[in-house]
């Protein structure tokens, strides 16, 4: 007769725990790379959808054409002078407008179930959010370059240098990409892409025309002075027209970016908390 021995299991050659399920979702380095992979989904599908690009970059051309041969010489005595003068904000604006293209795409895969699939898939619940913006802001740099193209070609002159340029594009992107986030909670809160389109409009217009986009802020009444002064559109213009034309920089600049750090810490939570509720 034998006898076997069962020895106790080894407790140092237990199995890892089980990873908690999603947990890799919130790996930082995960949520690069999905958003990175849906930012690319967003330029080929602008590829695929070439009349966005034509309405993005002829719409700043109609704009400039418009207020400095229409309005120029009323208001500034000059159309080459207000030229230069009203360039940085058409450069401003365009993002502004284009970025009701964020919700408006947003709401349309909403819609469509486009986003219920990503919400399958074991990707960060950030990244299609993401993606879609950073996408947008890419486009965004499309419009500035023909903005810059169109305004040379018309008699529009920088007063500074390739770096300050630089800065005053990157200034304008990092507003926009901020701002984005404000419409796209639009996107992801209604079910009518028209909805979201008449609604981002009616925020749009009181933030650029009540603005120093067009005209100073000293030849306005004085109720009026008071919004444009605390608009983080007038802002954005100030310091971009100091940086492609020359003038002070540093207060608009970081009022700009205080705005623009403001709008992310407060809309994409919401934002994301909207998306998981509605996906």
């Amino acid at each position: 007769m034998t006898t076997t021995t069962v020895r106790p299991a080894d407790k140092s050659a237990a199995p890892p725990p089980a990873q908690r399920p999603g947990a890799h979702r919130n790996d930082p380095s995960a949520v690069v790379r999905h958003t990175l992979t849906l930012t690319w989904r967003s330029l080929v599908k602008l590829k695929k959808q070439s009349e966005q690009l034509i309405d993005l970059t002829l719409q700043p051309i109609l704009f400039t054409v418009m207020f400095v041969y229409l309005f120029g010489g009323a208001i500034e005595g000059s159309t080459h002078d207000y030229l230069q003068f009203i360039l940085p904000g058409i450069m401003v604006q365009t993002v502004v407008f284009a970025s009701v293209g964020t919700g408006v795409g947003l709401c349309t895969d909403m819609s469509t179930g486009v986003f219920d699939r990503f919400r399958s898939l074991p990707i960060s619940r950030l990244a299609p959010l993401a993606g879609t913006v950073l996408g947008d802001v890419l486009r965004f740099l499309v419009a500035i370059t023909s903005v810059f193209v169109f305004g040379t070609i018309i008699g529009f002159r920088f007063q500074t240098n390739v770096l300050a340029v630089a800065a005053a594009v990157g200034l304008v992107l990092v507003f926009a990409f901020a701002f984005c986030w404000v419409v796209a909670l639009l996107g992801v809160s209604m079910k009518q892409p028209r909805t979201v389109q008449g609604v981002s409009f009616l925020m749009m217009f009181p933030l650029t025309f009540g603005s120093n986009l067009f005209a100073k802020t000293s030849t306005m009444p004085g109720w009026l002075q008071a919004w444009v002064k605390v608009n983080p559109v007038t802002a954005v213009t100030n310091a971009s027209r100091g940086l492609l034309t020359g003038g002070p920089v540093a207060h608009h600049a970081m009022v700009a970016l205080l705005w623009a750090l403001g709008l992310m810490l407060v809309f994409i939570p919401l934002t994301v908390r909207q998306y998981n509720r509605r996906a």
